[in-house]
């Protein structure tokens, strides 16, 4: 028995042999499947949300270089100008509020009269909002529902909007979450609204597969935007303590409040990643890829720091989080 065991043993590495063979061939096939991209962008037309500044506008100028037709959304009618003057050729540039019904609907309309009977290849949900954001029971439901309404309810009100044109051309559609949709990490709106975003993508895609139409899901970490702007972050926290209760105010305290704003601030500049043309990449590949991911998690925070966490045990990211922001002058013993 003795002997039938050490020959046993000396014959099991080969099986792991085996197991790093499969491993390789399965890993080459999936690098050389990953980098499978379609042809001629030039018939091809991409409707993007949020265009003014941030991701939206590197990605248009990024997509108008390569051949794409570029159909641009931007907030403000400066946002629309400035973008159409670096991109005089391959992008058309119109007002979309996505908060609004009438616009979204003169936006479908305009795109189109752009597109014609090939209908709309690719809808890039990028517009959003953070502020504001901040511990939970200094919010308001008013607060929540203004993030959310940029940032869920327009992604799904222009995704509804625009199918009809996406089943035509067979299209695709990649939402701009985040890696807070995964992890929940501050109070405010903005975690809950992409939370909503990861699942009403996960549900859009199983539900339209049907028809050709390829559903994706951006997950990008922190990056130097006008979403992670120090001053506007803090000038909004500052409105938010000052409107609070005293009661409130009193059970934290001052020290508590300022003592936020120093890690936050200290967070941010650490995290914070200067190259945000990481993002607007991982949307390109979603567009352009023969076989796009269902997720893209942009950023080196993303991928070592939040979407491990996001596996991890409650309580161990609640024990982490705590130790990193402050504590309340009044609370349970």
């Amino acid at each position: 028995m003795i002997r039938a065991l050490n020959q046993g043993y000396r014959k099991s590495p080969s099986m792991w042999y085996y197991v790093v063979l499969f491993a390789l061939i399965w890993a080459i096939a999936w690098f050389v499947r990953d980098r499978q991209t379609i042809s001629r962008f030039s018939d091809k037309s991409v409707f993007i949300t949020g265009c003014d500044t941030g991701f939206g506008n590197l990605l248009a100028k990024r997509l108008s270089r390569k051949g794409f037709q570029v159909l641009a959304g931007c907030l403000t009618q400066a946002g629309a100008d400035d973008l159409q003057k670096v991109c005089p050729v391959g992008l058309k540039s119109t007002l979309l509020d996505v908060t609004s019904s009438d616009s979204i609907s003169y936006a479908v309309e305009w795109a189109k009269s752009q597109v014609g009977d090939k209908g709309l290849y690719g809808l890039v949900n990028n517009a959003g909002i953070a502020n504001p954001i901040g511990p939970t029971e200094w919010m308001t439901v008013q607060d929540y529902r203004r993030v959310m309404e940029v940032n869920t309810f327009g992604t799904i009100a222009v995704t509804l909007a625009f199918l009809p044109l996406i089943k035509k051309a067979k299209g695709r559609v990649v939402n701009m979450a985040s890696i807070l949709g995964r992890i929940s990490a501050n109070g405010g709106g903005y975690c809950v609204s992409k939370y909503a975003v990861e699942a009403f993508s996960d549900s859009l895609r199983r539900d339209i597969q049907h028809f050709g139409i390829k559903v994706c899901i951006v997950e990008p970490g922190f990056f130097k935007t006008a979403v992670t702007n120090l001053e506007s972050i803090e000038k909004s926290l500052q409105q938010i303590w000052q409107r609070m209760p005293e009661e409130t105010q009193r059970s934290y305290g001052d020290s508590y409040f300022k003592q936020y704003l120093k890690i936050q601030r200290l967070i941010m500049n650490f995290i914070c990643d200067p190259d945000i043309s990481k993002v607007p990449k991982c949307i390109e590949h979603a567009l352009q890829a023969v076989y796009p991911r269902t997720r893209y998690s942009p950023g080196w925070d993303a991928k070592f720091l939040w979407l491990p966490a996001s596996y991890m045990p409650s309580f161990i990211v609640d024990a982490a989080l705590a130790f990193v922001l402050p504590k309340p002058e009044y609370r349970a013993s």
